[in-house]
């Protein structure tokens, strides 16, 4: 599954559209405007809530946590000792965990499960500034997860960056 994220450069709060690759919206990233943490929801193109990610407010290094239906699906935050490229570990409610790592503030990284890739997000193919690519390669994987992801590790590397 391909899809094309626009993100938008002005506006109140952080919402854009993800579409597939005949341009039809099928995700809205909701971001919420005058929130004291990050908190985004992540809607099907009809407009219900697939998943909610928020910023954790009391943690030693920043975090996000992603829910479904009132339960935490996931957990996001940045390795310890990444010197030479941004990885991210992402721990699953099960306990299982997800590796992310690439270039994150120039939107080339991928999520990979035990050396399984998941998920690759790239601008490389595309030439519009503000918009990028996330490619999911497994037919089964749950996309509004790795969409949310993707939210989490760019909020958190640009966050990071910003510092």
């Amino acid at each position: 599954m391909r899809l094309l994220v626009r993100e938008r450069i002005f506006g109140i709060g952080d919402d854009y559209w993800i579409e597939d690759t005949e341009g039809r919206k099928v995700f809205l990233v909701d971001g919420k405007a005058m929130r004291v943490r990050d908190t985004f929801e992540l809607k099907d193109a009809q407009g219900r809530i697939l998943v909610e990610i928020r910023q954790k407010l009391l943690s030693l290094r920043d975090t996000m946590l992603i829910e479904r239906d009132g339960e935490q699906l996931a957990k996001v935050k940045k390795k310890h000792l990444s010197l030479l490229r941004n990885h991210y570990r992402v721990t699953l409610a099960d306990g299982t965990e997800l590796d992310v790592s690439g270039k994150v503030l120039d939107r080339e990284f991928a999520v990979d499960y035990d050396g399984e890739l998941l998920a690759q997000i790239s601008r490389r193919w595309l030439s519009l500034r503000d918009t990028y690519g996330i490619d999911i390669v497994r037919d089964d994987a749950d996309a509004s997860l790795l969409i949310a992801v993707a939210v989490c590790v760019i909020v958190l590397a640009e966050k990071e960056h910003d510092d």
